[in-house]
């Protein structure tokens, strides 16, 4: 088989890349640019909100990891379709398990969902809670100082290692089993933003201090620093708590055989992404 990584140079869509190459599974990485890449993994030139530019490329694709979010999604499935691609793992969001989608966030998820539920194809959903990688929203107050602002501080999160989502996704492309299955993926513990700035400082051997932020001061960070409806969005994920990314589950060790990875791992294996 030979699988189809989107986002290939991304946080879960790298992740991926690597899974498959550690396991000797033949992929092909969508990139728009010259990219560096794994033994085994070959490069597809192309946009994925442009499926036109990279037709050709699904001759002999089994699976592909897909990524929410891009227009012209119906035309991509619809000629992975002619291809006979089998099947679709599709990188959703822990946001659809809210019973309030009518945020940004959601919507775009769902609308993947819905696509790709209508497409034919057989499919896996994957749906995690924040990545432990979003500690690099950090990475500009780290630069000139050891003290972090925190949005929502009382809220714990179980965040999860992208390596955790993508070895769950190479067991649904590879495996059997997973057919029409939705996983909602957690980290292994649930920690504070001042926890997680902790074991932070721990890894990096800097004495990091969390300044715990406001709601009022939270919601003008965050309104500073994005949309208006995607700012919006977290907002109500955290501050009025309409999705719960602190319950843990165990269904990483389930399908993959192997404990959730830690925020300790990440943070020791990717200190240099901070210098």
């Amino acid at each position: 088989m030979t699988v189809l990584v989107t986002g290939a140079t991304g946080n879960a869509g790298g992740a991926v890349v690597r899974a498959l190459a550690a396991a000797g599974v033949p992929g092909k990485a969508l990139v728009r640019g010259k990219a560096e890449l794994l033994a085994g993994i070959e490069p597809v030139y192309g946009d994925l909100g442009r499926p036109d530019t990279f037709v050709e490329a699904l001759d002999g694709i089994s699976a592909i990891f897909l990524l929410s979010g891009y227009e012209r999604v119906e035309e991509l499935l619809a000629n992975a379709v002619k291809a006979g691609v089998e099947r679709v793992v599709l990188l959703s969001s822990s946001s659809v398990d809210s019973e309030q989608t009518s945020n940004a966030i959601a919507q775009y998820h769902l609308a993947a969902e819905n696509a790709v539920d209508a497409s034919g194809l057989d499919w896996t959903f994957l749906r995690p809670n924040s990545f432990m990688s979003n500690t690099l929203r950090w990475l500009d107050q780290l630069r000139l100082g050891n003290v972090v602002r925190v949005q929502f501080p009382d809220i714990p999160v179980a965040t999860i290692h992208p390596d955790d989502v993508a070895d769950v996704a190479l067991h649904a492309m590879t495996g059997n089993g997973h057919s029409r299955t939705v996983y909602r993926l957690t980290g292994p513990v649930a920690l504070k933003p001042s926890e997680q700035v902790e074991i932070l400082g721990q890894a990096l051997g800097r004495p990091l201090r969390a300044h715990e932020l406001s709601r009022a001061e939270s919601h003008e960070q965050l309104f500073a620093s994005m949309p208006a409806p995607y700012a919006e969005a977290i907002e109500r994920f955290f501050g009025d708590g309409i999705i719960d990314e602190t319950a843990v589950n165990d269904t990483v060790e389930t399908i993959t055989g192997h404990p959730a990875r830690t925020l300790q791992d990440w943070t020791r294996t990717n200190t240099n992404l901070f210098s």
